[in-house]
């Protein structure tokens, strides 16, 4: 006959593995929870001292997965940009106009930069987000009424009134606005922490989606008369979804 203490031997013997490998199912989920959040925490960093952006193979090298021109051809064009000094047509149904700096010499390097050109009293940068990028701003020339929205559940609405000199800041995939709110043009420049920010203009992306949303989606997270929402879907919207 087995001693009696045997079976309290193997049940705790099944006790203690199953608890290890709850452990080791935990330990791995968290792992992975945090190479997860840095791969997706920034531009991947270069591997050289700059990789020029190419269109064609010729004199092209392939550097961090991206095809470059043969660093010994660089030129100071390269990274060179001129026109920032001109104003953007602010002519537009938001009354605002977003010009990028276009220059080769910066990919790879996570950052990009643009101007920003707002119409008197009414130019309107919209309601945006970045999904890739925060945003740092600085008021050259008017005033501006600035802000962001912070995630749910709190939503807490950040605004600021920015005049020459102001700096502000946005934070990553936060919605957020620029107001012109004096009676002169108003112009700003804005740095951006990745090469390829994204933008998602809200009115565009909800009313002006290809295909339409349903109407009664909208209506109904909305809480708006559905003929509201139809009217709002037949708006043209595409000529101001290159915000910043």
């Amino acid at each position: 006959m087995l001693p009696s203490f045997i079976p309290y031997q193997v049940e705790d013997c099944y006790l203690v593995l199953k608890t290890m490998k709850a452990v080791y199912f935990l330990a791995a989920f968290v792992l992975l929870g945090l190479a997860s959040k840095l791969a997706s925490a920034s531009d991947p960093s270069p591997l050289q001292d700059f990789c020029i952006a190419v269109n064609d193979a010729k004199n092209g090298v392939f550097i961090n997965g991206k095809l470059c021109k043969d660093p010994k051809l660089a030129t100071p064009e390269d990274f060179f940009f001129s026109g920032l000094n001109i104003p953007g047509n602010t002519s537009n149904q938001v009354g605002s106009m977003v010009t990028p700096v276009i220059v080769s010499g910066l990919n790879t390097f996570g950052i990009s930069l643009v101007r920003i050109d707002f119409a008197p009293y009414v130019g309107l940068n919209p309601l945006h987000t970045h999904p890739r990028a925060t945003e740092i701003l600085v008021v050259v020339q008017g005033t501006l009424y600035v802000g962001f929205v912070t995630s749910n559940p709190d939503n807490r609405l950040f605004t600021k009134v920015l005049y020459p000199g102001d700096v502000f800041v946005f934070p990553l995939g936060l919605i957020h606005f620029q107001f012109n709110i004096g009676h002169t043009n108003a112009v700003a420049f804005a740095a951006l922490s990745s090469q390829n920010p994204g933008v998602v203009t809200i009115a565009n992306a909800v009313f002006g989606s290809d295909a339409d949303i349903n109407p009664d989606v909208l209506a109904k997270a909305f809480q708006l008369d559905k003929n509201i929402v139809n009217q709002l879907q037949s708006r043209f919207w595409s000529d101001n979804d290159n915000r910043n």
